[in-house]
């Protein structure tokens, strides 16, 4: 009967072995009831059980659990929902997609989970990131989460397998998708209890090493944090979810034939609210405009950069150079004198900060904070935000417009030898075109500009008076914005900006106060200041 057929076509989707029936009773999967729920338009036939077991998926919020013990954040409503979430999926030891757009905080409510798990003993924990957001998620960890272990997995392959042989001493250990693909032997051996794929789209494609590194990993829940679960074809949610739920749309031709195919040349819409449908639970995604109310008027956010090898080898070359020199001078001619040296110096160190070839013309490597800046920008257009990129070395701004121009992005440029006619137009331009980037030289365009077309500032290299580039950010942040304002500082890891950002905080309210715009931040710097701005790096 027509009963019977639907039935069997049902199994047959579901890839249904009729060895898993004993005694007439079909054991599924948890993920199988999701796709059963879909189907099967008349439901009176399951319990009281199945229907609460769906209905926990779909309102996260009317199964509380408490926030863990010892977080050092207040979690705004939806991140509070977030977190039921991913809670509720890991109790069934299902994975999901945390899809939030860009800036709402998947980081924090991922910690906050990991946190969770931790405290109940579940661990170790695995998250992998782009390798320009490792030290961030660690930064992350130890601001929001103090008492958790988390440990970076990098350096030279011996210093890797002596951390990974230590795994059991930390809570979390965090990698970067290429190192996962070299070590993918060792991390395929061993067990976590979660693994976190922060920006997934890294395995969008299904037969890049990257997926099949991820994949090889054994772990009892698995997570996947992206702002875009899919960019340009349906085989890319179909490689996430492969990861996440192995087997829930079986094989990738299965997929194709009956969800790509009529979605996309037949344009069958009952086809593609169907996969809507299933996969509606297992991907929480919520838009900026949504939770506009519950969000800060202007955000700040620290990335912590790592330099390059090579521009890692330049900067401590340098370093040891300067220091000498410095020692020589001091020697010589007392410490007032040698002011100006010290300044020179440490702008030749804050050049390689940001790329060698401003300090070295013939340095034909990469540069990490240019790198970094590149991914950020791309993430942000494609969650469709408008970006002002500001930095004082305009040689910067010019390897930035190489860069933009290698991935056909459009930008907006002026700097000091922009004529002031030519401003006006720009301005207007970018607040109501197109263009998505607009790069600006710090001194140049710090005021008396009206960007609020922007919704997102990056400072590419810190200046020594915070109060500058906050003139800078009120570009974007003032009366006329409609939007949120998030705001990005690029700081290299274990360099002299490391320690001129530590200082900013610890002077700000002097530097507000007292002291103008510029250098003269320098000549209120105490003697043992100035040297320990010589002294950040971790090699010396």
């Amino acid at each position: 009967d027509k009963r019977s057929q639907e039935t069997l076509k049902m199994l047959d989707d579901l890839h249904v072995d009729m060895k898993q029936m004993h005694d007439g009773i079909l054991t599924l999967s948890l993920s199988q009831a999701f796709y059963l729920n879909e189907h099967l338009s008349d439901t009176k036939d399951f319990d009281e059980s199945f229907h609460q077991f769906i209905e926990r998926f779909y309102h996260p919020d009317a199964h509380p659990y408490s926030l863990p013990n010892g977080l050092q954040a207040d979690l705004r409503t939806y991140q509070k929902t977030g977190y039921q979430w991913l809670k509720t999926l890991s109790d069934y030891q299902l994975g999901g997609i945390l899809a939030d757009d860009m800036g709402l905080g998947k980081t924090l409510q991922t910690i906050t989970y990991l946190l969770d798990e931790v405290q109940h003993n579940h661990k170790p924990n695995l998250v992998v990131a782009p390798s320009s957001l490792i030290f961030n998620w660690q930064d992350e960890i130890k601001r929001f989460a103090p008492s958790l272990k988390a440990c970076v997995i990098s350096g030279t392959q011996t210093d890797r397998s002596r951390q990974l042989s230590q795994a059991d001493q930390y809570d979390i250990l965090i990698t970067s998708y290429p190192l996962l693909r070299r070590d993918s032997q060792v991390y395929s051996e061993m067990i976590f209890n979660c693994c976190i794929l922060d920006e997934a789209q890294y395995i969008k494609n299904a037969n890049s090493l990257n997926a099949r590194a991820a994949k090889q990993i054994q772990a009892k829940k698995r997570f996947a944090l992206t702002g875009t679960p899919m960019e340009n074809a349906l085989s890319e949610l179909w490689s996430i979810f492969d990861f996440i739920l192995p087997g829930y749309f079986s094989n990738y031709h299965h997929f194709h034939q009956k969800y790509e195919i009529p979605i996309r040349r037949d344009e069958d819409q009952e086809t593609q609210q169907l996969l809507a449908n299933q996969i509606k639970p297992f991907i929480l995604r919520r838009m900026k405009q949504e939770v506009l109310d519950e969000l800060p008027e202007k955000t700040e956010t620290k990335i912590t950069v790592e330099m390059t090898p090579r521009q890692k080898n330049v900067y401590q070359a340098l370093l040891l150079e300067a220091k000498q020199l410095l020692d020589q001078k001091i020697n010589q001619d007392g410490f007032e004198k040698s002011k100006l040296l010290m300044l020179n110096l440490m702008t030749r160190l804050r050049q390689v900060c940001c790329h060698p070839k401003l300090y070295l013309e013939s340095y034909d490597g990469e540069s990490g904070k240019l790198n970094t800046l590149l991914e950020l920008i791309k993430e942000a257009i494609q969650s469709h935000h408008k970006i002002l990129v500001f930095s004082q070395f305009t040689s910067m701004l010019a390897l930035i417009k190489e860069a933009l121009e290698l991935n056909e992005i459009t930008y907006s440029y002026l700097d000091g030898q922009t004529p002031v006619a030519n401003r006006t137009e720009l301005v207007q331009q970018f607040n109501q075109g197109e263009t998505p980037v607009f790069l600006i030289s710090l001194k140049a365009g710090g005021t008396g500009l009206n960007l609020t077309g922007a919704d997102m500032v990056i400072h590419v290299d810190p200046w020594w008076n915070p109060a500058v580039e906050e003139q800078a950010t009120d570009r974007a942040y003032r009366i006329g914005q409609q939007n949120k304002v998030q705001v990005y500082k690029l700081i290299t890891k274990d360099t002299l900006e490391d320690a001129i950002y530590e200082l900013q905080k610890e002077k700000k309210a002097l530097i507000e106060s007292v002291i103008q715009p510029g250098e003269n931040f320098l000549n209120k710097l105490s003697e043992s200041e100035l040297y320990a701005l010589f002294s950040n790096d971790q090699s010396m």
